[in-house]
């Protein structure tokens, strides 16, 4: 009796690692989207910045914020650091989405191992569909004449 409860008892926990590990390869693909979404606003902030300044006379004076302290300097010294700082995060960019694929693969290769197959509910489907004509009721639309 006691080798059948071990049995028995063994079964569900290996379940649930194998769920455990799946719901954490799920967490960290979604750690890496919201971190390469995040530093693509980073890019794009510095790109506003560059174009800002590109054009002003390189000995006119800006500010800039360095470890939350606030610098007095010069565009032409100011340029130079934002397009680097630029360039370093899209590289960074480019590394998370190489281990965003690599995980995605990862993910592929443990569902086909342990036959993983998300179900979609009908209700789920239906309850999209009835969202989308929800939103969609609300539009007041004039007269065509007008």
């Amino acid at each position: 009796m006691a080798g059948v409860s071990g049995s028995e008892h063994k079964e569900p926990i290996n379940e649930q690692e194998v769920a455990a590990k799946y719901g954490s390869i799920r967490t960290e693909m979604n750690q890496i989207y919201s971190k390469i979404t995040e530093l693509e606003m980073e890019v794009s902030e510095h790109s506003l910045v560059i174009n800002a300044i590109q054009p002003l006379d390189p000995t006119r004076r800006c500010y800039r914020m360095i470890g939350g302290v606030l610098v007095e300097r010069t565009i032409k010294e100011v340029l130079p650091a934002v397009q680097q700082n630029k360039e370093g995060i899209e590289v960074v960019i480019a590394r998370l989405n190489e281990a965003l694929e690599r995980k995605k693969k990862e993910l592929t290769d443990f569902e086909t191992k342990y036959k993983i197959r998300i179900r979609k509910n009908d209700g789920e489907s239906v309850d999209d569909n009835s969202k989308k004509e929800g939103s969609a009721q609300g539009v007041l639309v004039g007269p065509a004449n007008a």
